[in-house]
């Protein structure tokens, strides 16, 4: 009958300048996706196609059949924030349905026989229908092209991404899906990049096929497999009876300024196609947070493993929340190894035998696997608390890590021992009378101490134990501690990558309940009961006195308001000041928020220097102060901010006078939904920790 078309959605964990890896993988998921019955193939954005037309470099979608070229589409619409810096190396296509004669090299000529191919902006017509294209960043914007595609009666769109993943981001890129088809109809079919191509974004699959607005296939999110493809079989006719029924889409279609057409000598469609099932509408399995964070690091740790080819990871981990999530989603790492190679997948076997250098290990036990790729160091000091290192012992064995415990007070004392033979002087923690500047500097030695010896174990450690290879060392900071600039500079927050450096404190502490009832480690529960320290300052009748939200001067969730505020809202002191006195009304005067957001900025401020050399850190976060890519400021600020917060003096005596008369203020201010907070700390600061 001919109505019947079984399209294909493909996502590869693709890696940059591996031109053999991934063409292999190209040709794979075509192997597949012919097998699997599909009569259409889509890939993931610059799988392997940017090109040159007319000395211009463009981003494009090649359309192939049978060694034809039929269409190469450049990309319209360039992503240029964020993370992405396209127009740094593409050019968009700003000439709207238009299209150009492309020469071919001589080396694609001799293998399609043609010397020219249409180049520009146009939709592909079969002998049964008719299929648009966009890339990525097309989707996502206001005037997506498959708006006006779709009034002209293309009825399949495609579109090929290189989505990141980012927590809580899933649901959008499936609504935006879905709208695409939902008001005007027809089938949408979006492939995307998996996997770490080589720096700090995770890009999450989730490759999916949508018609008149309703998911009918999902690939997954986070997997360890290099290819995967989903195949969907649908009725066209579907499309064309719910687009005869929106009769303001028929009135808008009836005006559209056509596309121009490529006609193509092919049916997507059976001839017989009246036994064939049809694929029907599906509820999209989200992952909750928590999970994300289990799943999405873990995978991007892998990744990260077998391409480096070392043989493991070691983490300094102390027995507080941010190294235990760490050393949490490094046993994550472990358990998914073993189920994709329970489920048959020959290559991550072949890498894990690879990294621990044995061609007949197989891994069954994440425990036993755990104990081979990691290594785990609890870095005591005389300031360290017994509780600590007995946490971090008891994680370390439930997990099943190569667990060291060493003390570090010999060298820090040699250390402090040449400042004192020098100079004469020997400096002293603040409660046996020393300065606040001595205090911090003592605090600093033993920090880059411990980032000195992670490195030394994590070069020799398995030459102690008679194996080959060297370890990755992992930085534990989390996202708000960077945002404040509440780590040192070059301590063991310094490391090869970070899985955690995108997480919020908040979202770490879930993640630890979920490991506590989905991997049944209750040495976290101990983990999780104790407030954050640092451990850096002498303990006071052997208890811990120095916390981090005291330290810092606010509370973790504090932080993460000021952070959504500062980067996502786009708030310097006095727009954030304006919409906490809104947000906070009910818990804080506004003098109070006043003196907390000139805390926040004069600490963010005098700290940002520390985001130049913050390690490579998991993207999961939007409000980032990743210096490298996503967040590009100054890190030399004037602390002093002086008229903005001159400003918000004078609005705070103003706000104070209209409150105290008991009148309305007549701000209108949005909390762009951020969520509320308990009452936030009224502690002052009292160091920085450089």
């Amino acid at each position: 009958m001919g109505r019947v078309v079984s399209v294909a959605a493909c996502a590869l964990n693709q890696w940059a300048l591996d031109f053999e890896g991934n063409a292999e993988r190209i040709l794979r998921s075509i192997s597949i996706a012919k097998s699997k019955g599909a009569r259409y193939r889509l890939g993931p954005e610059l799988e392997i196609w940017p090109l040159m037309h007319r000395n211009v470099r463009y981003n494009c979608r090649v359309i192939f059949l049978n060694k034809k070229i039929l269409l190469i589409r450049p990309k319209l619409s360039l992503a240029n924030t964020g993370n992405y810096r396209e127009l740094r190396w593409f050019t968009p296509w700003n000439k709207a349905r238009h299209v150009e004669e492309y020469l071919l090299p001589r080396i694609i000529q001799e293998v399609t026989g043609q010397d020219t191919v249409p180049f520009g902006d146009a939709v592909l017509a079969t002998k049964d229908t008719c299929l648009g294209t966009e890339i990525c960043e097309e989707l996502w914007a206001p005037n997506s092209p498959h708006i006006e595609m779709g009034l002209d009666g293309v009825e399949i769109f495609t579109n090929s991404s290189g989505s990141h993943h980012v927590l809580r981001k899933a649901h959008t890129r499936v609504d935006l899906v879905n709208s695409a088809t939902a008001k005007n109809g027809g089938i949408y079919i979006l492939s995307n990049q998996k996997g770490c191509d080589g720096d700090r974004l995770y890009y999450d699959g989730c490759a999916m096929i949508s018609m008149n607005g309703e998911i009918v296939a999902q690939g997954s999110q986070f997997s360890l497999d290099d290819v995967e493809v989903l195949v969907a079989t649908l009725d066209l006719e579907d499309v064309r009876s719910y687009r005869a029924e929106i009769s303001s889409r028929n009135l808008a279609a009836s005006k559209v300024n056509p596309f121009p057409r490529i006609k193509v000598n092919f049916a997507l469609s059976y001839s017989d196609d009246l036994a064939v099932p049809i694929c029907v509408p599906i509820q999209w399995k989200h992952h909750s947070p928590e999970e994300e964070i289990c799943l999405g690091p873990a995978c991007w740790l892998w990744d990260y493993l077998r391409r480096s080819k070392q043989a493991g990871f070691l983490l300094p981990l102390s027995g507080g929340i941010d190294s235990s999530a760490t050393a949490c989603i490094v046993y994550s790492m472990c358990h998914q190894v073993c189920l994709a190679v329970k489920n048959g997948n020959a290559e991550v076997l072949a890498d894990a035998r690879k990294i621990v250098h044995d061609e007949t290990y197989i891994p069954e036990d994440p425990r036993e696997f755990c104990k081979l790729v990691f290594t785990t160091c609890y870095m005591a000091s005389e300031n360290s608390s017994q509780d600590t290192r007995n946490r971090a012992k008891l994680l370390a064995e439930q997990i099943g890590s190569y667990h060291i415990n060493l003390n570090i007070d010999a060298a820090v004392k040699a250390i402090v021992g040449i400042f004192s033979m020098v100079t004469g002087r020997t400096p002293c923690f603040s409660v046996y009378g020393g300065s606040s500047r001595e205090n911090l500097a003592l605090q600093n030695v033993q920090a880059r101490v411990r980032m000195v010896l992670a490195y030394l174990f994590a070069q020799l450690t398995l030459w102690t134990r008679g194996m080959p290879g060297g370890l990755l060392v992992l930085g534990s900071a989390n996202v708000d501690e960077s945002l404040r600039g509440y780590f040192t500079k070059y301590d063991c927050s310094s490391a090869d990558i970070n899985p955690i450096g995108g997480i919020s404190k908040t979202d770490l502490k879930n993640f630890i309940q979920y490991c506590i009832e989905n991997f049944h480690l209750t040495a976290l529960r101990s983990i999780m009961a104790a407030p954050p320290t640092a451990e850096l300052e002498p303990l006071v009748d052997g208890q811990v006195s120095q916390t981090d939200e005291a330290d810092m001067g606010m509370t973790y969730a504090e932080l993460s308001i000021y952070g959504k505020l500062r980067k996502i809202a786009k708030a310097g002191p006095y727009s954030m000041f304006y919409k906490l006195i809104n947000l906070w009304k009910e818990i804080c005067t506004p003098r109070e928020v006043a003196s907390k957001v000139k805390h926040f900025f004069r600490m963010y401020s005098v700290n940002r220097h520390k985001m130049t050399t913050l390690t490579p850190s998991y993207h999961a976060e939007n409000y980032s102060p990743d210096d490298n890519r996503f967040d590009l400021r100054p890190f030399l600020y004037n602390t002093t901010w002086s008229w903005q917060f001159r400003c918000i003096d004078n609005q705070e005596h103003k706000t104070g006078l209209s409150r105290g008369k008991d009148t309305i203020l007549s701000h209108h201010v949005v909390a762009v939904g951020l969520p509320s907070l308990s009452v936030p700390s009224r502690r002052k600061g009292r160091n920085i920790r450089s």
